[in-house]
């Protein structure tokens, strides 16, 4: 659909912001996409200004692949689900943002990945990406678990991964751990031999500097590595748990979403994987339809 062809109907703008990169997306009134850009991470834990510089630039590229001016922004009406935003000093830290958009509705990551799994239905899901959390909401019921950030929580996320295995490599070179495939990967990847060369490297760093750790754990795992396999089976198992805690308050649908969704399937429960149905439309539509919600009914 063209831009043309929206005139006089609002634009509505859905924004998934997470810890790896932030999604946005310009949807006419019927749904239709018109334009979708893709930026740096925008979790405000991480810092307040790099989530709004983050938010600012897919936007402007969703403007500029819909072949709008930057000065259009200012007509849309935009939904946003940022991680992080559970924390009241931070949610009110965005909401009081001097934003660039009509007018502006803030929600969790959780709770519009949820939206948009289901397509507005009831229905649980978890998020397994950078970071980890479950959500569900049935009849106007809530259930929030997880979500409490690296490296509070997060567990069977990438950055989770990532960790277990920066610690395993630690462990073998202080001679406490043996050492197996994945610490001499571990050890390739940062190109070192020295345990100061990784704490260097490592000190400081984003859940998302941690989550690139994760594929060198899935691909040992799969090589059967004992210690990438008890570090994969340990998060699956997490992960199995917090399904089944959502499964608690009969959800109808049950989706999971991020990057380790599907890597991570063949060590998850027989019966969390009899109840996966596949996502109906991606976060940054539940964004949107949020926005939609709210507008209509300020």
């Amino acid at each position: 659909m063209s831009v043309n062809q929206t005139k006089g109907k609002p634009l509505f703008i859905g924004i998934d912001g997470g810890g790896s990169k932030c999604r946005a997306t310009i949807y006419s009134g019927e749904d239709a996409v018109i334009g979708t850009g893709v930026a740096g991470r925008a979790n405000p834990l991480h810092g307040l200004s790099q989530t709004f510089e983050s938010i600012q630039l897919s936007t402007e590229l969703a403007l500029k692949d819909a072949g709008m001016n930057l000065s259009d922004s200012k007509t849309l009406v935009a939904g946003i689900g940022l991680a992080g935003v559970n924390v009241p000093r931070l949610y009110n830290d965005i909401v009081n943002w001097e934003h660039p958009f009509a007018s502006m509705y803030v929600t969790t990551d959780l709770h519009t990945a949820c939206i948009g799994a289901h397509k507005g239905g009831d229905g649980a899901v978890i998020i397994t990406g950078t970071g980890s959390c479950g959500y569900a909401n049935v009849n106007g019921k809530e259930l929030c678990l997880g979500g409490h950030g690296f490296a509070l929580g997060d567990k069977g996320s990438g950055a989770w991964l990532g960790l277990q295995a920066a610690e395993q490599v630690l462990l073998y070179l202080d001679g406490f751990a043996k050492e197996t495939e994945l610490t001499e990967r571990v050890l390739s990847y940062f190109k070192t031999k020295d345990a100061l060369g990784i704490v260097e490297q490592l000190a400081g760093q984003s859940s998302g500097t941690y989550a690139k750790l994760a594929r060198i754990v899935l691909e040992c795992a799969h090589a059967n590595d004992e210690v990438a396999l008890g570090i994969v089976k340990e998060g699956a198992d997490y992960i199995s748990e917090l399904a089944r805690k959502l499964f608690e308050i009969e959800p109808p649908r049950f989706s999971m979403i991020g990057g380790l969704a599907e890597p991570l399937a063949p060590w998850l429960g027989k019966d969390v994987i009899a109840k996966l149905s596949p996502t109906l439309a991606p976060p940054e539509f539940g964004a949107a339809y949020y926005a939609r919600q709210q507008f209509q009914n300020r």
